[in-house]
């Protein structure tokens, strides 16, 4: 008599644990991103400086900055 299993490989499991990881990002980011027309209605953007120099302290430098702060 002869097992009809398959044989394990390495190849597959390696497959499968990337699809599941692939899977398993995707599931973890897709709920985060916003509709392209959420964000730009969110924050209006203000007209350029007549004289240039258009730095604006916008929602994420304000982050960036509480991230670098010691």
């Amino acid at each position: 008599m002869q097992d009809s299993q398959p044989q394990p490989s390495r190849r597959r499991f390696f497959a499968g644990a990337a699809t599941a990881g692939a899977a398993a990002a995707a599931v973890v980011a897709l709920p985060h991103i916003a509709a392209p027309g959420a964000t730009a209605a969110a924050e209006p953007v203000p007209a350029p400086p007549e004289r240039g120099g258009g730095y604006r302290l916008s929602a994420h430098v304000q982050q960036y900055y509480k991230t670098t702060q010691l």
